[in-house]
């Protein structure tokens, strides 16, 4: 999914539209974390840029479908401070994402809601070098205004008549619901399970569903329209979300300043606003 957020800046959906329209019709043919010092680093080069002036160029980002709020405004103090940068931002389920890149989508960073999709493109060859860690984030119960279900556990959720949704297993969050799953023993029987986040969110806050799986950011970032119940098992599935430019990229080096941008101070900021945990 992606959103007009500017009207210089392009977005990359209706180009990716055309990319799988393509696809189609060629159906036939086919952890770490940053340290100090690369923090500095960072910091120093993101504020020598803002006296820079630069040639116009776009910068395609890939982000996961919880990052939507974050990079968005991390991606409009970025173009702020590097004059003639735009950021086109896509933003999706991060297995999604990896299928998009893997097919040849024009992308220049990627941000994964966990490690294990970033892997996919790294054995692939397809992210040069070695992605950052630049968040943690957890899961957290997401219920309608009035919680008419009465959830108030991890556990309350495998009750039959609770309409829960969730991830699908490809999908970060999907992974997380599974791991609690089974190191709790409490087994899930949803009426959906969606492609990325932000698509359970909407089933829990259009009132589609009692409850649903969701990060704890996307609840802060939802506002009225749900009320989030924390679990103590969700510690156990803490996703680290990691950071990389992919090998294709024409413009490598401005989507590594940008990666530096988010693991630097003012990306840790916003990040830490929004309720992500630290790298």
């Amino acid at each position: 999914m992606s959103t007009r957020r500017h009207p210089a800046r392009r977005y990359v959906l209706a180009s990716l539209g055309v990319l799988a329209a393509a696809a189609l019709t060629t159906a036939c043919a086919g952890p770490g974390g940053a340290d100090a010092s690369a923090t500095a680093s960072a910091a120093a080069s993101a504020a020598s840029t803002t006296t820079a002036s630069r040639a116009p160029e776009t910068l395609t980002v890939f982000a996961a479908a919880s990052l939507k709020k974050t990079f968005t405004e991390l991606a409009t103090e970025f173009e702020a401070a590097n004059p003639g940068v735009s950021v086109a931002l896509n933003f999706a389920g991060s297995a999604d994402l990896v299928t998009q890149i893997t097919e040849g989508a024009p992308a220049d960073v990627f941000a994964s809601a966990d490690t294990k999709n970033m892997t996919k493109l790294t054995d692939a060859g397809l992210v040069t070098g070695t992605p950052t860690v630049f968040a943690t984030n957890t899961l957290e119960i997401a219920v309608p205004p009035g919680n008419q279900a009465r959830v108030a556990s991890f556990a309350d959720l495998a009750n039959p008549a609770t309409k829960v949704v969730i991830c699908a297993a490809q999908v970060p969050c999907g992974s997380a619901t599974a791991t609690i799953e089974k190191a709790t023993g409490v087994t899930l029987t949803p009426v959906s399970e969606e492609n990325a986040v932000t698509d359970v969110l909407g089933k829990v806050s259009s009132g589609e569903a009692d409850a649903g799986l969701v990060y704890v950011t996307d609840v802060a970032g939802a506002g009225a329209s749900v009320v989030g119940i924390p679990f103590p098992e969700s510690a156990k599935a803490v996703n680290s979300y990691p950071i990389g430019v992919v090998a294709a990229s024409a413009h490598a080096e401005l989507g590594t300043l940008f990666a530096d941008f988010v693991t630097g101070p003012t990306g840790q900021k916003v990040l830490a606003a929004a309720g992500f945990g630290a790298p």
